[in-house]
This record gives structure tokens, C-alpha cells and sequence, in this order.
């Protein structure tokens, strides 16, 4: 008997707020590798931490392919320091296209203000 604990698809999904369906989707795409036993899936330790590690890449805008490449890295070579330096240039790429994004966001955001301030001017103008 281990002292290992396990978790059903149900409790991880609940765990995390995910649904079985993404769960099965991780799966699929080789991201998470559950035992099986029989039809039920059973989750030990390392698939609640990658199933972290995914969702907390997710949040930060990073693709699922580059979410495998990072988990992968610290399985194969070249290793945890690879995937370190992977995953910095990684957060550098993110962070700019970020930057972006939210330059993008503050531009449209005074636009609209513009305009805003245009129609309340016009409207106000009307008989």
C-alpha cells in the first residue's frame, strides 16, 4: 500500500475549476498522463503540479504547444536549467507582446473617449 495519494478526474476538476472535458483535452494532447485503471483515470502528484503549471500558463497568455515544450524540457534534456532558459525567453517574448497589447488597449481606450466626448458635444448642440 503507498502513501502516495491519488485523485479521480472528478476531484482534480473540481480542484482546479476545470472541466473533465479540458482535463481529457491535456490528456489528449500528452500534457497530462494519468494512470488508468480500467475506464477511470487516476491522478497522482506530478499531474496535479503539471495541471498547475498548465493552467498557470494559460493565465499568462502562453499557447498549449509552448506549454508542453516548457514541461517536456524538464523531463528530457536539456533539462531543468534549459527549460529555465526557455521559459525567461519565453517571458521576455510574453511580456512584450503584452506591453503591446496593453498599449493597444489605451489607445483605443482615449479613442473612445475622444468620441464620446465629440457625441456628448453634438448632442448637446441639437435643438
Amino acid at each position: 500500500m503507498t502513501d502516495d495519494p491519488t485523485w479521480t478526474i472528478a476531484q482534480m476538476a473540481d480542484d482546479f475549476e476545470v472541466t473533465h472535458r479540458a482535463l481529457r483535452h491535456y490528456e489528449h494532447l500528452g500534457l497530462l498522463s494519468p494512470e488508468r485503471d480500467g475506464q477511470r483515470r487516476v491522478y497522482h502528484r506530478r499531474e496535479r503540479t503539471r495541471l498547475a503549471l498548465i493552467l498557470r500558463g494559460r493565465r499568462l497568455g502562453f499557447p498549449l504547444e509552448e506549454i508542453a515544450t516548457i514541461l517536456d524540457m524538464y523531463d528530457d534534456q536539456p533539462g531543468e536549467a534549459g527549460q529555465l532558459r526557455y521559459l525567461l525567453s519565453q517571458i521576455d517574448d510574453r511580456r512584450t507582446d503584452l506591453e503591446r497589447r496593453r498599449r493597444d488597449i489605451e489607445d483605443s481606450l482615449r479613442e473612445l473617449g475622444d468620441l464620446e466626448r465629440r457625441c456628448a458635444e453634438d448632442l448637446q448642440r441639437l435643438p
